[in-house]
This record gives C-alpha cells, structure tokens and sequence, in this order.
C-alpha cells in the first residue's frame, strides 16, 4: 500500500470531484500533498488517506462544537 500512487484523476474519482478541482486544490496549498514526476503530479495514497482522516476529524469537531448563537436580549 505504501508504494502506490494515484494520478490527478485517480485521485479526483476518489473524492467525487474534478480533476480540475483537484489541480486548483493543489495551486491553493489544499488537499493531499502531491508530488511531480516529469509534467505528472502523483498522490501517495498512504498521504491521501491520511489527508482523507484528517479531514474528517476536523469536520466532526467542527460539528460537536456548539455553535455561537446570538443572545436575545429583552428590551425592558
């Protein structure tokens, strides 16, 4: 598992979105880190799995959270 490696579309497949979603991901500093080999970018699927958990755990704390809800205050 450790030495296989997923292309852009592979990898966009993978998290149901585009490719190009995944490349502007990738221009923005987001997602799986990846790493060019010639014109190619590859994704190691132990980081992308590791991305994928982080990414989880921040979303389920992100929704344990309570949220902030404004105080109403009565007039008197």
């Amino acid at each position: 598992m450790d030495d296989q490696w997923l292309t852009t579309a592979e990898l966009a497949e993978r998290l149901r979105t585009n490719p190009s979603t995944v490349r502007y991901w990738k221009h923005r500093g987001y997602g799986p880190p990846g790493t060019r080999f010639g014109r190619n970018t590859l994704y190691k699927l132990a980081d992308v799995i590791r991305w994928e958990k982080q990414k989880a755990a921040e979303q389920q704390a992100s929704s344990a959270s309570p949220r902030s809800m404004p105080v109403r205050r009565s007039v008197a």
